[in-house]
């Protein structure tokens, strides 16, 4: 996975970008096919964002998150981008056929319950 780390009115010294690259090694856990992750840290009027934009086969995720801290706001992107990556790939895992087996299985055994 491409860690690309962006700044803006701040500076990323190697304290943030070890933080920020040891959180964000924990999605691989759930989906290894990530192509490229950019995360870009900001300070606004005093306010700390993180943004991230997820770069994986078929799909682009994207999650941003304020606090008045900028490791509380890395902490609460990367639950959410963890969030949208394993949602992302229950999606990937759901084969709509079987649903449709399951279902009409379900129909059919109450139907002969209801029989007896």
């Amino acid at each position: 996975m491409n860690i690309q780390i962006t700044g803006r009115h701040l500076d990323i010294t190697d304290a943030i970008r070890t933080f920020v690259e040891k959180k964000f090694a924990k999605l691989e856990k759930h989906f290894d096919h990530i192509t490229r992750l950019q995360v870009i840290l900001a300070v606004e009027k005093g306010e700390h964002k993180a943004e991230a934009s997820l770069q994986v086969p078929g799909s682009d995720l994207f999650a941003h998150s304020n606090a008045p801290n900028l490791y509380t706001a890395i902490d609460l992107l990367m639950e959410k981008v963890d969030r949208q990556l394993v949602k992302f790939k229950e999606k990937l895992k759901a084969h709509p056929h079987e649903r449709i087996h399951v279902e009409s299985d379900d129909a059919l055994d109450t139907e002969a319950e209801e029989g007896v």
